[in-house]
């Protein structure tokens, strides 16, 4: 992984790409590579203390979310530490299971509407 050709990106997309599409990222792409050790690091698992603080970071973002309206102005701070706590497929991941645990609690506390009934009222 720290290893890197002449001349080829050394970006993280590219370390995922097939052998013959790395360095392909086009021009301007290799001032925005992050480097070996610090892609390396990237791709580590984070450690205990690392989960932890994402945790807190997303609880204390989501009860933010409860206490003001959905996308509220006041909890953007939250978000970008949430963010920059947690690796980016956590941060899709955990907006994912939000929106479904929001739709399934609105689905228990008003029960299902088929879309039949909701066009004849």
């Amino acid at each position: 992984w720290g290893l890197r050709q002449p001349g080829l990106c050394a970006c993280a997309l590219c370390r995922f790409r097939a052998p013959d599409l790395r360095g392909r990222c086009g021009p301007g792409r290799e001032a925005e590579s992050r480097g070996p050790r610090i892609a390396a690091a990237i791709m580590s698992a984070p450690t205990m203390e690392e989960r932890k603080a994402c945790w807190a970071a997303r609880d204390e973002f989501w009860r933010c979310l409860d206490g003001h309206t959905e996308d509220a102005p006041q909890c953007e701070k939250l978000r970008r530490s949430f963010e920059s706590l947690c690796p980016q497929q956590w941060v899709k991941y955990f907006d994912k299971r939000r929106d479904f645990l929001k739709y399934k609690e609105k689905l228990e506390s008003e029960g299902f509407q088929s879309p039949e009934t909701t066009r004849k009222s």
